[in-house]
């Protein structure tokens, strides 16, 4: 069954490029071109995937990726002529999984598509094969129900935030580059910008770790990367 791909864009140019270079490789593609539309689609058509551009009129991406992730945990790739890290690092706190820079190359979004679709799919399959439940002291995995809870109460994480907080736990111990993390979480190796890596930590650990001055579970090896700590197993 080939996926359903949410184009959420208002410049006619971008959507036609977009569409066609998707449907070209096989996906199914619906558009809007406001994000009042575009949420209502967002929630209604259960699209697999979701490109969705920051500057829209009737409602900015930034109000539709947050209202999404109140309902949704659908992969979102934000769109963005904007050049400022700020706007970036906004759509990632939001819980967009990742942004794309306009102007930008078809192969990129293509790449960036597939590679996000693909970490969904293995994560289905993986699921069923891993140990449906890691114990880290307090803190507990069930890669059932896609939950991490902490003394009993299920965290509000993203799926984004969930499967690195599980690929970290499942590696325990062991120290991860942003890259690798680019590359095992993620899903691929050529694109990316190392700063989301650094922002879904953040982020995650906000919502992870009960001290903010004293982290317990994902670390930092200055100069190396990050890992969870396998002492609280």
């Amino acid at each position: 069954m080939c996926a359903k791909i949410l184009i959420v864009d208002d410049e006619p140019n971008i959507v036609d490029i977009l569409k066609v270079n998707l449907e070209r490789e096989g996906y199914t593609t619906i558009t809007a071109t406001d994000g009042a539309a575009g949420l209502e689609m967002g929630l209604t058509m259960k699209p697999d995937l979701i490109l969705l551009d920051c500057m829209l009129p009737k409602m900015d991406g930034f109000d539709v990726c947050r209202k999404l992730r109140t309902q949704s945990s659908v992969p979102i790739l934000m769109l963005t002529a904007k050049s400022e890290e700020i706007d970036k690092v906004l759509g990632l706190e939001l819980g967009a999984d990742d942004y794309i820079t306009k102007p930008f190359s078809v192969r990129e979004v293509l790449a960036r598509v597939k590679a996000q679709l693909r970490r969904v799919a293995l994560s289905d399959s993986d699921s069923a094969s891993d140990a449906k439940h890691l114990t880290f002291g307090d803190l507990q995995i069930d890669t059932d129900a896609y939950q991490v809870m902490r003394n009993g109460r299920v965290l509000e994480l993203t799926l984004r935030e969930y499967e690195l907080v599980l690929f970290l736990a499942q590696n325990a111990g062991q120290v991860f580059s942003r890259e690798q993390l680019l590359e095992k979480v993620w899903g691929y190796e050529y694109f990316g910008d190392v700063r989301t890596v650094d922002v879904t930590v953040r982020r995650t650990r906000e919502k992870l770790e009960p001290d903010q001055s004293n982290y317990r579970y994902i670390l930092t090896k200055r100069g190396v990367g990050y890992y969870f700590d396998k002492s609280q197993a």
